[in-house]
């Protein structure tokens, strides 16, 4: 194992000792328990989508494998085997995966070298090495957005803080910082040239602001032959103040024709990653009802999160099927759903205490997932509340409900 790497016995959660015992023929190694005839898969990262898509990997004959730096991470208690060690390191992301089959992300910020010599080594990943670099940088992946001639908002590359000044005339426009920003993170709503001071003193994409209708997401599964199949949009409700999703509608109200225009604009974009996977389509309407890409996720994604209540196959079992060569599932609804995410309260940091989540649990077609992370801070992700109904206006108003009623507070 690379140097820090350490490996867990998570089947016993035990330290591991030596038995007679054969596996595949071969006495056992102490240290690991690998189970026989199953396709040993990798996750980089233990964080809620992790911890996702181990539930959904208990449905499958599939030996799991977990990278995180944190132990007591949400997934670390699910998966077979759990290694401490750092995504973002060549070393031990490369030692992680040499002996697996394949490898999927729960974020971006992981090392794709080490992955690309991982694909050209025979593991497969998902995604490729090749579309993770793509995405990861928003640089690249709004000049792959032009390059493939994919609607979206206009933009300019930007070196430093400095060369902000130098493009007054582009503002009203978002900064985004090149690499590192995810859920809000690397984001910035510069309006007039008094707002310059508030971007990033590293490379970005000055895009130019959009005024829009409605923002919506598609979720697209790709599988290794090329077949790819497609979710019901979602409309999303930002919160402004946090720049990341607040509560979200399935299926979105939008016209047939954009409905079509936005299912197109997605494909599209998945079939110029050229990988297979799960790849979310963040699109926007604008004002004249054209349909612009805003940004896309290479991995499941918050605003597929109700599908593990609302549709026939969750974004997650989805996954499951792609990486282990089986059928695409069905991606109709089985009934319409909106999620609440549940964030740390603002003036709180320490031990969680969900505040009201007796409450929310007595409500009727409710589902709520808490992450086990056993800190809070303002913002910070710790679950969502999925809501089923076949009224939008139940939905709506459970949302605003759950908002008002459950809080994660910290309690000593």
């Amino acid at each position: 194992m690379g140097v820090g790497v350490q490996r867990y016995n998570i089947i016993e959660n035990i330290k591991p000792k030596r038995v007679n015992d054969k596996l595949c023929g071969k006495i056992y190694n102490p240290q690991t328990i690998y189970i026989c005839g199953m396709k040993k898969t990798g996750i980089l990262g233990g964080g809620q989508l992790g911890k996702m898509l181990l539930q959904a990997a208990a449905n499958y004959p599939v030996e799991t494998f977990v990278l995180e730096n944190d132990p007591e991470c949400p997934a670390a208690h699910l998966c077979h085997h759990f290694i401490k060690g750092d995504i973002t390191s060549f070393d031990d992301v490369y030692n992680f995966g040499k002996d697996l089959d394949a490898i999927t992300i729960e974020i971006e910020s992981v090392n794709e070298d080490a992955l690309q010599k991982l694909e050209d080594e025979g593991v497969k990943i998902y995604p490729k090495p090749s579309a993770l670099k793509i995405i990861k940088n928003k640089i690249l992946q709004k000049q792959f957005y032009k390059d493939n001639e994919i609607p979206s908002g206009d933009f300019i590359v930007t070196k430093n803080l400095d060369d902000l000044n130098k493009h007054i005339h582009f503002l009203p426009a978002v900064h985004k910082i090149g690499m590192g920003g995810y859920d809000g993170r690397g984001v910035q709503i510069i309006k007039t040239k008094h707002d310059i001071e508030k971007g990033f003193d590293a490379p970005g994409v000055l895009e130019k602001m959009v005024h829009i209708k409605k923002e919506i997401s598609l979720i697209v599964a790709v599988d290794d032959k090329g077949h790819t199949t497609i979710y019901p949009p979602v409309d999303m409700v930002v919160d402004p103040m946090l720049n990341l999703l607040d509560y979200q509608i399935s299926p979105a109200s939008i016209p047939e024709k954009i409905l079509w225009k936005a299912e197109a604009i997605a494909r599209k974009v998945a079939k110029h990653l050229n990988s297979a996977g799960i790849f979310a389509v963040e699109l926007f309407i604008d004002m004249n009802d054209d349909v612009l890409v805003n940004e896309t996720a290479p991995r499941v994604h918050n605003s597929g999160h109700h599908s593990i209540e609302a549709n026939y196959s969750s974004q997650f079992d989805m996954l499951w099927r792609i990486i282990l060569g089986y059928p695409l599932g069905n991606t109709k609804h089985i009934l319409p759903a909106a999620i609440v995410n549940l964030v740390g309260a603002e003036g709180y940091k320490g031990n969680a205490h969900y505040e009201g989540l007796e409450e929310v649990l007595k409500m009727d077609n409710v589902f709520v997932h808490i992450y086990g992370k056993k800190q809070t801070k303002p913002g910070r992700k710790m679950g969502h509340v999925t809501i089923l109904s076949n009224e939008k206006q139940e939905l709506i108003h459970k949302a605003h409900l759950i908002k008002r009623t459950l809080k994660v507070i910290a309690k000593d």
